[in-house]
């Protein structure tokens, strides 16, 4: 029986890889498509090569890596470059993913995807959706904090994400992540059982 799928999604800060930790600890699988796209974009990968395929040296560092701080800068800043770059690394993650989860046989499993609902490239074998939350500033004071970006970049990636109101009415499950970290465990292994008892959504 095919394991169900859970697509674990939420604006920049709000705590999505916390609360994907505290599953991975109940021995839940769980994969994240921005652990995905960081591996296949390393050189030598098949997202690597599309990337200097695409947009020639202009992307890479002085160690023929990508520049990824730079990328990211661009891909904010030119929606035209955004859309060519998911273009060319939204499908190979897709089938990373797909090819993953085919071996799973846990009860169930978690897709960790930011875009999860703005691009929908994942959504097709995602049985419930999953939104971590907290309110918008505070995402901005984490994300600031953990990255090192200055608060209107962060802002910028957010105005590229779905409003968190759009975003919590296509959820099927909510996570509030407003509080302090030691308040996950128990919202986590309260969701863990409640997926543990559904019955199967597909064969």
């Amino acid at each position: 029986m095919a394991t169900r799928l859970i697509g674990l999604t939420g604006g920049i800060g709000s705590g999505k890889s916390a609360v994907a930790d505290a599953f991975r600890a109940l021995g839940v699988d769980v994969i994240d498509a921005d652990d995905v796209a960081h591996a296949l974009s390393a050189p030598g990968n098949d997202g690597y090569r599309a990337i200097i395929a695409a947009f020639g040296d202009s992307v890479l560092g002085a160690d023929r890596r990508l520049d990824r701080a730079r990328m990211r800068e661009r891909a904010f800043a030119d929606a035209s470059f955004r859309a060519r770059l998911e273009s060319l690394l939204h499908p190979l993650i897709a089938a990373h993913i797909e090819e993953t989860v085919s071996r799973w046989h846990g009860a169930y499993g978690i897709i960790v995807a930011p875009l999860l609902l703005e691009r929908g490239n994942l959504m097709r074998n995602i049985e419930r959706v999953l939104v971590v939350d907290c309110p918008e500033d505070e995402q901005v004071r984490r994300a600031v904090s953990r990255s090192g970006l200055a608060p209107a970049e962060v802002r910028a990636i957010m105005a590229t994400q779905l409003t968190r109101a759009a975003r919590l009415a296509q959820a099927d499950d909510v996570i509030d992540n407003s509080g302090a970290p030691a308040e996950l465990g128990a919202k986590v292994a309260e969701l863990d059982a409640a997926y543990r008892a559904m019955k199967p959504f597909r064969a």
